[in-house]
């Protein structure tokens, strides 16, 4: 084992400091309020329809096109 601090001790040496780091980090995070992550969850859904929508019809143009060439080369 490595006794420099660049070694595997200065790396379990440096985990506090990591911890510590990462909760004043998380400290200046900005949380939404009850009221944007409400808002942006039904956009979510809202856009996650639509584009659902869009691609059935996309699907299905497709699938209409290759019957055709199907069909055709019988």
């Amino acid at each position: 084992m490595t006794t420099t601090r660049g070694g595997i001790v200065g790396w379990i040496l440096s985990i506090p400091q990591f911890f510590s780091e990462v909760r004043s980090e998380t400290r200046k995070v900005v949380w939404p309020d009850r009221k944007q992550t409400v808002m942006t969850a039904v956009m979510v859904l809202v856009m996650t329809t639509i584009l659902a929508i869009f691609f059935l019809g996309v699907d299905s143009v497709f699938e209409a096109i290759v019957k055709l060439l199907l069909s055709l080369a019988k």
